[in-house]
């Protein structure tokens, strides 16, 4: 199987967990969040929902300063246009990750904002990094609903909530 084929297997399995998580985060607790540095549930989901855009960047362009492009992962005011978000920059992802080629994955990304580069990896690198940031975040998110008392969705088995524990 080749690298792409792989990713894109991966990004699949990856959004399945995603769906569900997405799927339980409560339109009237947006504003939440569980300590002052922490990012809202909007915030938050809005993040994961964006993930899928790296992947984008990753096959499309040569880096992200943000000097130059400020992040800005849209807005939503609800979970059914928080999914529609996923789905859509989903679908471009892949779209994109199917047109690359094994040698473009090779080649140098970098993320930076001006002069401060924050990180350089290969293309192919800055794709795992996107869905390891998707696991991660998604897991954040979890303790986040977890606290708000929300039954919760497992993600690589079944979760406590859906054990009847």
């Amino acid at each position: 199987m080749k690298i792409i084929d792989l990713l894109l297997k991966e990004l699949e399995q990856e959004a399945t967990t995603t769906r569900k998580m997405l799927a339980v985060v409560p339109d009237d607790k947006y504003d939440w969040k569980p300590h002052p540095k922490s990012m809202t549930v909007k915030e938050l989901s809005l993040h994961i929902a964006d993930l899928p855009t790296w992947i984008t960047l990753a096959t499309t362009t040569d880096y992200l300063d943000f000097a130059a492009d400020p992040y800005n992962p849209g807005d939503v005011s609800n979970t059914a246009e928080l999914q529609s978000l996923f789905e859509k920059n989903l679908a471009k992802a892949k779209a994109d990750l199917e047109q690359a080629t094994e040698a473009k994955l090779e080649e140098a990304w970098s993320l930076r904002n001006g002069e401060e580069v924050y990180m350089t990896l290969t293309k192919y690198e800055t794709i795992r990094h996107a869905l390891a940031q998707t696991i991660h975040h998604r897991a954040q998110l979890g303790v986040f609903l977890r606290l708000l008392n929300i039954p919760i969705p497992g993600s690589y088995g079944p979760s406590a909530d859906e054990m009847g524990l």
